[in-house]
């Protein structure tokens, strides 16, 4: 007994295995508490499988219900829910670190340890010091975006006071971590013709989608721009022409669509592509209607969920980092150049590595779970595929098959999520953790490639 449990606590100090394990205890609370009766707004008990969907849900920072959160979750619901996507997106090891810190006992090795890989830090630097950064921003962009949606809400759509506050924190507070959770029915549609309600929403999910590491190079260098680190240079330039591609594309696939763009003034149709190029990116609100999309517009969403936001933030998808790794890669094999890298910097072989990792486990995780839920369903393939892209990504728009899908395919949904929020290399090395490397190296053979 001794010995089990000797050998319990060794596994959990390692941090790669304690992230994903704290992450499924957050999920395990919020299942539990969106399990009682009080948690929904007629006194029954929320089903399992509605309680782990939305917990989960939550904790991944994705946005994807089977329910209605305004309408289903009491009050007691709804603060559950919040504060799970508050801490999912903080991170379970940054959220730890914290309360630890607050109550005295210091900042130890571990600590820094497990927050590094939670947050997946480039660098050994003052981990302290972008914690101390996560929390001031965390709390700074949450009170000025929440104050600005309840002042709107309360002045121009006939709200109490009251309300508009609870309504202005809660996507305050989900923009903010990327969570799309919204206590409207129809997300944000209401407000579709509204800047000042949609404005604040994107700015929040761009900030944060950006990553710390970025806002930490925004903190120490400003706009000196020569002296940013490699990575916040491909984050904001790869962000920039994402976004871009996404607006120009959504813009012009739908200027013309009844069921989206189509009806709106011009005004209105520039801020909603606008809205709908930063959603795609991690952030999961809609103003407009996801399901009548066109075909075309569906696939430029598939990239943009499937690239996600920067690295080290709330964000989720591959990241942009990845993405302009392997173009890099491409791009120089192409050219005949013997390393990949831009800004007068090359990668190294361990980064170019660990981006094709990432990029081919996330496709096959998605291709297995589309192709399982193609076979036991008679849904469309674009919105089946369009929903896995979403839940790995941790993005949450849906085009309205989520409450439709058996449970069995609910639960691979819930699966995706939560690796996607964990990230696949975490999960596959927590998996690998103890085994022994390989004392020696095979000989080297080439072979035909292509």
């Amino acid at each position: 007994m001794i010995h089990r449990h000797s050998a319990l606590m060794k596994l959990m100090r390692n941090p790669i295995r304690l992230v994903p394990s704290l992450f499924l205890l957050a999920i395990a609370i919020g299942t539990v508490l969106l399990s009682l009766p009080i948690a929904t707004a007629d006194g029954t008990r929320a089903s399992v499988l509605t309680a782990l969907f939305t917990a989960t849900s939550a904790v991944a920072v994705t946005g994807l219900v089977v329910v209605d959160t305004g309408s289903y979750w009491s009050p007691f619901g709804q603060v559950a829910i919040l504060l799970m996507f508050q801490i999912g997106g903080l991170g379970i090891m940054t959220a730890a670190t914290l309360f630890g810190l607050i109550a005295g006992r210091g900042f130890g090795l571990h600590d820094r340890m497990a927050t590094q890989v939670e947050r997946g830090r480039l660098e050994t630097g003052d981990a302290l010091s972008v914690l101390k950064l996560v929390f001031a921003i965390t709390i700074a962009v949450e009170a000025v975006v929440a104050t600005i949606l309840a002042l709107r809400m309360m002045t121009s759509y006939d709200m109490s006071a009251g309300t508009a506050l609870w309504h202005g924190v809660f996507h305050a507070v989900s923009a903010f971590n990327n969570a799309g959770f919204s206590t409207h029915s129809d997300s944000v549609m209401g407000y579709q013709s509204d800047p000042v309600i949609l404005v604040p929403i994107m700015l929040a999910v761009i900030l944060t989608a950006l990553g710390f590491p970025v806002m930490q190079d925004l903190r120490d260098k400003r706009f000196a721009w020569k002296r940013w680190s490699l990575h916040s240079k491909v984050t904001v330039y790869g962000t920039v022409a994402l976004l871009a591609l996404g607006f120009v594309a959504i813009l012009a696939m739908e200027w013309t669509n009844a069921g989206t763009l189509g009806p709106m003034s011009v005004g209105s149709k520039l801020l909603n592509a606008a809205f709908h190029s930063v959603m795609p990116r991690t952030a999961g609100f809609n103003s407009v209607d996801v399901g009548a999309f066109h075909d075309q517009t569906l696939m430029m969403n598939y990239l943009l969920m499937f690239i996600g936001g920067g690295s080290a933030g709330t964000a989720g998808g591959i990241k942009v980092t990845t993405f302009i790794v392997l173009f890099a890669i491409v791009l120089s094999e192409v050219l005949g150049r013997r390393d990949a890298g831009l800004f007068d910097r090359r990668f190294g072989s361990e980064v170019e590595r660990q981006a094709l990792t990432v990029t081919v486990l996330a496709a096959s995780l998605i291709f297995a779970a589309t192709t399982y839920i193609a076979s036991i369903t008679s849904l469309a393939l674009p919105k089946i595929l369009f929903e896995c892209i979403s839940a790995f990504s941790t993005v949450g728009l849906s085009t309205g098959i989520t409450a439709d899908l058996p449970p069995s395919a609910q639960v691979v949904i819930v699966l995706l999520m939560f690796i996607g929020r964990v990230g696949t290399i975490t999960v596959a090395t927590a998996l690998a953790v103890g085994r022994p490397a390989r004392p020696y190296r095979y000989a080297k053979e080439n072979l035909i490639v292509g």
